[in-house]
């Protein structure tokens, strides 16, 4: 790569990790090829881009996008996962990564903060944004459907008793 080219690759790698909610970083070495092109397809159903970096241009984008920490992880073969979702990435790379023992996480950065790989296989356990935003919707629609449960429940009773009102008379 000529001068121009690393400008413009850390540039990207600046602009990707900048605007990136979810970042994981691995080391893929051992991988076959067919192993690597079915974790992107999974990532790439996912809305997830997956691609090698070099680690030079890595860590001085990684330093420009202001994010201290991760020069320590670029060392070997590294690739970034990056999604707008803080959980996907970590999700399906664990997943992966329990089939696939020669996939390592290295590191990751979520809302801006470098986390280590343990960090990342405790956020792949937490529910989807979309299961978690439910559990907040049922919580607070419970107390509501309760009441309501409550005052149908009154009603209830007046009829029933209006009906055996109504059966006691015309007997």
């Amino acid at each position: 790569m000529n001068k121009e080219e690393k400008v413009a690759a850390v540039a990207a790698i600046k602009e990707t990790l900048g605007n990136a909610e979810g970042v994981i970083l691995t080391d893929f070495q051992g991988l076959t090829v067919k192993e690597i092109t079915e974790l992107r397809k999974t990532l790439r159903a996912a809305n997830i881009t997956y691609d090698v970096v070099k680690n030079t241009l890595a860590e001085l984008a990684a330093q420009e996008a202001q994010i201290e920490g991760l020069e320590d992880y670029f060392k070997g073969p590294t690739a970034i996962a990056v999604s707008e979702d803080p959980v996907a990435p970590a999700k399906i790379i664990s997943d992966f990564a329990k089939t696939h023992r020669k996939l390592t996480i290295k590191a990751g950065v979520v809302g801006g903060k470098v986390v280590d790989a343990d960090a990342v296989k405790e956020l792949a356990k937490l529910p989807s944004r979309e299961v978690l935003l439910a559990q907040v919707v049922g919580g607070l629609a419970a107390p509501i459907s309760g009441f309501l449960n409550v005052l149908s429940g009154n009603i209830r009773n007046l009829v029933y008793v209006l009906d055996a009102i109504k059966a006691q008379k015309e007997a």
